[in-house]
């Protein structure tokens, strides 16, 4: 697996960047948490690609990456950890879910995927296509 470049947010205010920004509990910067976010999505999924960072960032970025943050900063205040243990504890139980069926007819990401990935995947499809097009 080559390392890509962690890509900057494109939504400071909404989003994995909003959310982790009215953080009390957060132990770095939120530029530095966005970061190692990135990072760790990109290990846990084995990203070998750029448009697979596209995807991270865009997820991150998203409703979904909104929810995310919600989970991370849950994890902060619930059981008094830092930010990397936080972020590692969200994707792993990320991972351990599945799409469903009703989120494979609304949105295309095939059903059983975990659940992390096929979100992220899903944004990857959608950025490359709408460069495609």
């Amino acid at each position: 697996m080559t390392p890509h470049a962690i890509l900057p947010t494109r939504n400071e205010a909404h989003g994995f960047y909003g959310t982790i920004t009215i953080c009390p509990l957060r132990d770095r910067r939120s530029g530095e948490v966005w970061a190692l976010a990135s990072k760790l999505i990109a290990i846990a999924m084995h990203v070998d690609s750029e448009d697979e960072m596209i995807g991270i960032r865009d997820f991150l970025d998203s409703r979904m990456g909104r929810h995310f943050a919600d989970d991370v900063v849950g994890n902060m205040t619930g059981c008094n950890i830092d930010s990397e243990t936080a972020i590692s504890s969200a994707i792993c139980r990320w991972q351990g879910w599945r799409i469903c069926h009703r989120t494979e007819r609304e949105e295309g990401i095939p059903a059983g995927l975990p659940y992390l990935t096929g979100w992220v995947q899903h944004f990857a499809v959608r950025a490359a296509m709408a460069d495609a097009g």
